[in-house]
């Protein structure tokens, strides 16, 4: 099968729809796309590269590996409060294999058609795996300002939250890996859950449009939580504390630990089938432990009523977990306001 013949046979989609060719006024087939944004909107462009060996086992699901590659890049767009409007995909392949493409383009359109999203060009050739995506999205201006979502406007006093839950995807990592075990109690069943976290991660568009208007700065959640909101502090000069206290709600402590830390319900052992300190431990991977994809954002105090607002439309919790102050740096500090010391650091790709 020839280039050409495989997107034909696995890329190209049927016609549009009336408002996706409103936007996309040409897709694949020429030399470049034409995108035709409305009249006071802003392009919001985003591109996540996903290479075997690095961002995911060579035996992957290949349909969860097509759904995952478009997500990571929408959940960039949902950080910056942008709707999905087209994506590009380059995509290099060892070799042509006709089963792998149809589950990947499965998986792939499967999201995209869920978030009106539409593949309008890109390239492949032969190589190592690799998938790079680049993502198109709209962002109102309304009385000649962005709505958009950027790192750069918190402000000292703002309440500090995150979506969904954290720490899962990372847990199912350290399983796939052989560094970890889970108790014989814990189940396949629960297993099964946490990797959907790390290879079909659910990128919250919903929550981003609805955070317009609302939330000062927002990043999604990719790194891991301390480097990721050391990025928004950065942009807007500020520091933060954030409440350890807080991470005893989120979703992973509940489920695995039978809403108590001491239950010992939910046993973790490594390599030396140790017992691990189970507190240290999730907390560690809740707030370093990356490819969670969730949004971590700031809004006013006042602002409380509407966030759960917004929360409730895109039918996603979120958590506050600390606040904005005027003093540099990123502290976790206990319920009597003391610095907790730790050694957590969030993933850096050339980090020594």
């Amino acid at each position: 099968m020839g280039e050409f013949d495989l997107i034909e046979r696995y890329f190209k989609r049927p016609e549009r729809t009336a408002e996706r060719s409103e936007l996309v006024k040409l897709g694949i087939g020429d030399d470049c796309a034409l995108l035709q944004p409305r009249t006071q909107t802003q392009l919001a462009v985003s591109s996540d590269m996903l290479v075997q060996g690095r961002h995911f086992f060579a035996d992957v699901d290949p349909a969860a590996l097509g759904h995952k590659a478009l997500a990571v890049n929408l959940s960039d767009l949902a950080a910056c409060g942008a709707k999905p409007i087209a994506f590009t995909l380059a995509l290099a392949l060892p070799e042509v294999n006709e089963r792998w493409l149809a589950a990947f383009s499965q998986g792939l359109f499967a999201l995209a058609d869920a978030h009106g999203c539409e593949l309008v060009g890109g390239d492949t050739t032969r190589g190592p795996l690799n998938i790079c995506i680049t993502v198109f999205g709209e962002v109102p201006i309304v009385n000649g300002q962005s709505q958009a979502l950027l790192r750069s406007g918190a402000k000292a006093g703002d309440d500090v939250y995150v979506s969904g839950s954290l720490g899962e995807a990372r847990l199912a990592l350290e399983v796939m890996r052989g560094n970890l075990s889970l108790s014989d109690d814990a189940g396949e069943d629960h297993f099964a859950t946490i990797r959907q976290r790390l290879e079909r991660p659910t990128p919250r568009v919903a929550l981003g449009l609805a955070l317009r208007g609302i939330a000062t700065s927002a990043i999604d959640v990719s790194d891991g939580l301390l480097g990721d909101l050391g990025h928004i502090l950065k942009g807007s000069n500020v520091g933060a504390s954030l409440e350890i206290d807080a991470f005893n709600t989120m979703q992973l402590i509940a489920y695995y630990v039978d809403n108590t830390w001491a239950s010992g319900k939910f046993n973790l052992k490594n390599a030396h089938n140790q017992d691990l300190s189970l507190q240290n431990t999730l907390i560690g991977y809740i707030v370093a432990g990356g490819d969670d994809y969730e949004l971590a954002f700031t809004a006013s105090p006042t602002a409380r009523a509407q966030v759960q607002v917004a929360a409730q439309a895109a039918q996603t919790p979120v958590t506050r977990i600390g606040h904005i102050e005027l003093e540099p740096g990123l502290r976790l500090v206990d319920d009597s306001g003391a610095i907790v010391q730790h050694q957590w650091h969030s993933f850096d790709h050339f980090a020594k």
